[in-house]
């Protein structure tokens, strides 16, 4: 018998505020490297500008409040007090979907774009399909984390979520959105139970590195391959180290929060469209509190874990496996990478929606919430 969901109120202790602003004013930057800011990663006279904001301007109750706005739940399953928001959409018969994040992130990238699925008619689309959202914090992150206990694959992630929409919540059929590593368990969940998933929604194509184009590839496929060599060549850092020696860094960032900012912070640089400043695409307060999550639930390390794992294990997509539910894929320019179609139909059998943005970059749901929003209504009333 599954466990009994019971409410949640996320309510940091004072005490753990306090820890914070005392870490924060004790911070030791490193020194500058000569050359371009952010060439060699985090600038450290944007840290300093960060950490100054995040110690004497941020209101870490504020957007926690806003997260409280919304019901939210815990449920033991697999090990952990598994967290998420379940926020039933109006109208006659909404949609069940299944909202997953990825990382550097959680559930507070959604909490735009969640009204804008479940009442779509009080955000000027009365005709739209509306949705019931379930959205988790993915197991093993943030508020779905339990000290010294189970890491999660993607495959044991994608297994965990199934539990929890079918045994816990009693939900059979289902669409399924996500970015990031959420893309991956989205599509593991498809892969796994197409007669449950009723349709898969992506703004990031996980799709495998050595297996992507044909051997004669058109030009749009010799242009992804060279952005994918740029990306393998000098973006994967971070994945080489918490795919190899997750817990190192996790001691590191485990203890000084400046550490933990500058390590994710550099992600909302490279990955948005903000023409040289982070704010120009995400709020600096939405970041923080991001960031502050990570640093509250001492998640880090266990969010490294799909890295190893898939470092030291299989694709979560089977060599030759494919999906054949109705997908949908919206595809931002400043992606971190941008499979062309025909990569995308060798592995995804029945894309319905291939859009594209004009602006915008790797965290849809905080950079356009109305595109993604709007693109999830289209791909709904496709089927």
């Amino acid at each position: 018998m599954a466990a009994t969901p019971t409410p949640f109120t996320l309510a940091i202790p004072q005490a753990d505020l306090d820890d914070l602003m005392d870490r924060l004013s004790r911070t030791r930057f490193p020194d500058r490297t000569p050359g371009e800011a952010w060439a060699y990663g985090t600038d450290p006279d944007y840290l300093r500008e960060l950490v100054a904001y995040w110690r004497d301007g941020f209101d870490w109750r504020r957007e926690e409040a806003a997260l409280n706005a919304f019901p939210q739940f815990r449920v033991e399953l697999d090990g952990i007090p598994l967290h998420y928001m379940k926020v039933e959409g109006t109208g006659p018969d909404p949609i069940p979907l299944l909202l997953l994040h990825g990382w550097p992130g959680s559930v507070l990238e959604f909490l735009e774009l969640i009204p804008l699925l479940t009442d779509p008619a009080s955000h000027g689309v009365p005709d739209a399909p509306s949705f019931t959202v379930i959205a988790p914090s993915l197991p093993g992150f943030t508020l779905s984390f339990a000290p010294d206990q189970k890491r999660f694959s993607c495959e044991e992630m994608a297994a965990t979520l199934a539990k929890l929409m079918d045994e816990v919540l009693g939900i059979e059929r289902y669409m399924v959105q996500g970015g990031d590593w959420g893309a991956f368990v989205g599509s593991r969940l498809a892969f796994d139970h197409p007669d449950r998933v009723r349709a898969l929604h992506l703004n990031f194509l996980p799709l495998r590195r050595d297996a992507a184009v044909a051997e004669d590839p058109s030009p749009e496929e010799q242009r992804y391959l060279e952005e994918l060599a740029e990306f393998l060549r000098e973006e994967t850092g971070y994945q080489v180290i918490q795919g190899t020696r997750p817990q190192t860094l996790a001691s590191a960032l485990a203890d000084s929060p400046a550490g933990l900012a500058a390590w994710i912070v550099e992600k909302f640089h490279v990955w948005t469209d903000n023409d040289g400043r982070i704010e120009n695409a995400v709020s600096r307060d939405r970041m923080l509190a991001d960031i502050s999550l990570y640093w509250f639930t001492g998640a880090i390390g266990s969010s490294f874990w799909p890295y190893y794992a898939r470092a030291h294990g299989p694709w979560p997509i089977p060599l030759g496996g494919t999906i054949a539910v109705p997908v949908g894929y919206l595809q931002s320019p400043r992606e971190i990478l941008r499979p062309p179609r025909t990569a995308a139909a060798r592995v995804y059998t029945d894309i319905r929606r291939w859009e594209s943005l004009e602006k915008g970059g790797h965290f849809a749901a905080l950079e356009n919430p109305d595109a993604l929003a709007g693109e999830i209504r289209a791909l709904a009333s496709s089927l």
